[in-house]
C-alpha cells in the first residue's frame, strides 16, 4: 500500500461510468415487467437465475428446513444480534405531536409508518443474513405491517437457508425468489402475484442499483450504495496488526473498496504496511483485495493527530475507525462520517453484524449530508392544522400581504373572502 505525506494526498475516487448498456437493459426489463408481469418475471428469472419457477413466493415448509441446513451457533448468535439491532433502533421513535396557542390553534405533526415495504436480499452464491436484520428491524420498529422481502434463487429455485432463518427468526413470511432489476420492477409496479409496495430498500448488483434509481419516484428508496470504504484515523498506541486487519476487512468487499490509515506517527505508517502485506497473502479473497489495496488504498502521514482529523472530514468515510490514545478528545470533531468506531476493539465487523448499529450507511463521501438507516427511512410525516377563527380574524390581513406580493390572487381571496363575511 502506498505510503504519502498529508500535503500529496489525493482521494481516488472511482469515476461515475455512465452504464448506458446496463441501463438500457435495465428499462426494458422494467417495461417488460410493467407489460406482462409475472409472464415476464418467469422469463427474466429463468434466464438470469437458471430457475424454473410457477410460484415466486417461498413455501412455509422451506423456513423449517432451513434451520436443518445451519449451525446452532449461526442461530444462537443470530438471535442475540436480531436483540442488539432492535434495542438500539428502538431509541430511535419517534411520537406525533400537537401544539396549541392562545388564540385555539392547533398545529402539529402526525407521524405514521409506510403501509408496505419491500426489501432486496443479494443472494445466489453469497449469503447475507445481516442485510435481512439491518433493513428489516428498523421497519418493524417503525411499525410498517406489510414487509416483503426478494431475494434471488440459485438453479434449484431455493433461497440460502441462512436468509430464509434470518426472516423467520423476524417473523417475515412474505419472502419472493425473484432476483435483480426484475424483482426491483415487480416490487415498484406490482405483478399478478407480488403486490407494489411503498419503498424499497436493500443492496445489489448495478442492475439493482440501476433500477431502483429508474423507480424512484413511483416508490421510494433508501440510497443508491456506492463501493465500501473504511478510514482509520491512529496514532502511536495503535497496533498496526489490528490497523492492517480492519484495513483489509473492507478492502475484501470488492476492488473499488477504499482503504484507507491517516496517522502522524511514520512508524505506524510502516509497520501497517508490512501487516497488511502478511496478512493479505492470507486471505481466501486476496485476489480482489490485493487490487483494491493496491489501486484505491493508502497510508497517509499527518504533521499531527488535528491534521488526520480534517483529512478524514474531508474524505468523509463510510466507517470511520478513531485508535488514539485519548478519543474522547477527538470524536467531536468528526463531522462527516457514516459510523464512527472508537478504540481498538470496536473494529469495524463489531458494526456490521452485531453491536445494534445500522450497517447501512453513506459511501463514497455522502456521510457529508447523509445518515445511517435508520426508524425514520420507514415513517412519513403529515402537518396538522387546525387554525382558530380568531387567528385568521387577527392574522388573515398579514397573509393576504404575502399572497398579493407574489401575485397569488385567487390564494388572498380565500383569506379575503372570509374576513369580509366576518366585518373585518
Amino acid at each position: 500500500m502506498r505510503i504519502v505525506e498529508a500535503k500529496e494526498f489525493s482521494l481516488k475516487r472511482e469515476e461515475a461510468e455512465p452504464y448506458e448498456k446496463e441501463r438500457e437493459t435495465v428499462l426494458d426489463i422494467i417495461q417488460h415487467i410493467r407489460q406482462y408481469g409475472d409472464q415476464a418475471l418467469r422469463a427474466f428469472t429463468r434466464r438470469f437465475d437458471g430457475a424454473e419457477l410457477i410460484d415466486f413466493r417461498v413455501p412455509e415448509a422451506a423456513f423449517a428446513e432451513a434451520y436443518n441446513q445451519v449451525a446452532p451457533e449461526f442461530v444462537n448468535a443470530l438471535r442475540d444480534a436480531i436483540a442488539n439491532i432492535r434495542r438500539y433502533h428502538e431509541a430511535q421513535r419517534r411520537q406525533s405531536y400537537l401544539m396549541m396557542d392562545e388564540e385555539g390553534t392547533t398545529l402539529g405533526q402526525l407521524v405514521r409508518p409506510l403501509q408496505r415495504v419491500g426489501v432486496y436480499v443479494p443472494g445466489g452464491t453469497a449469503s447475507y443474513p445481516s442485510t435481512v436484520l439491518m433493513n428489516v428491524i428498523p421497519a418493524q420498529v417503525a411499525g410498517v405491517p406489510e414487509i416483503v422481502v426478494a431475494t434471488p434463487p440459485d438453479k434449484e429455485g431455493n433461497v440460502n437457508p441462512g436468509v430464509l432463518v434470518a426472516l423467520q427468526e423476524l417473523g417475515i413470511t412474505e419472502v419472493y425468489r425473484v432476483g435483480g432489476a426484475q424483482s426491483i420492477a415487480a416490487l415498484a409496479y406490482g405483478t399478478q402475484s407480488i403486490r407494489p409496495v411503498d419503498k424499497i430498500v436493500g443492496p445489489g448488483n448495478i442492475y439493482v442499483a440501476l433500477a431502483k434509481q429508474a423507480v424512484f419516484g413511483k416508490v421510494s428508496i433508501e440510497s443508491i450504495a456506492g463501493p465500501s470504504d473504511i478510514l482509520v484515523v491512529a496514532d502511536d498506541t495503535a497496533d498496526p496488526e489490528y490497523v492492517a486487519a480492519d484495513l483489509l476487512s473492507q478492502a475484501e468487499h470488492g476492488e473499488t473498496s477504499q482503504a484507507i490509515l491517516v496517522t502522524p506517527s511514520r512508524e505506524l505508517a510502516e509497520k501497517t504496511a508490512v501487516a497488511l502485506e502478511r496478512q493479505l497473502a492470507a486471505l481466501p479473497r486476496r485476489e480482489i483485495t490485493e487490487v483494491s489495496i493496491r489501486n484505491m488504498g493508502a497510508i497517509v502521514v499527518t504533521a499531527d493527530l488535528a491534521e488526520a482529523v480534517d483529512v478524514a472530514n474531508r474524505v468523509a468515510p463510510e466507517h470511520l475507525e478513531l485508535i488514539v490514545g485519548n478519543p474522547d478528545d477527538w470524536i467531536g470533531r468528526i463531522v462527516n462520517a457514516g459510523a464512527i468506531f472508537v478504540g481498538a476493539y470496536s473494529t469495524e465487523p463489531v458494526g456490521d453484524y452485531y453491536c445494534g448499529t445500522n450497517h447501512v450507511l453513506p459511501t463514497e463521501g455522502t456521510a457529508r449530508f447523509s445518515s445511517p438507516l435508520n426508524v425514520d427511512d420507514f415513517l412519513k410525516k403529515t402537518s396538522l392544522i387546525r387554525y382558530s377563527k380568531t387567528s385568521l380574524l387577527n392574522h388573515g390581513h398579514k397573509i393576504i400581504a404575502l399572497a398579493e406580493a407574489e401575485g397569488l390572487e385567487a390564494h388572498a381571496n380565500a383569506v379575503r373572502i372570509r374576513l369580509q363575511k366576518e366585518g373585518k
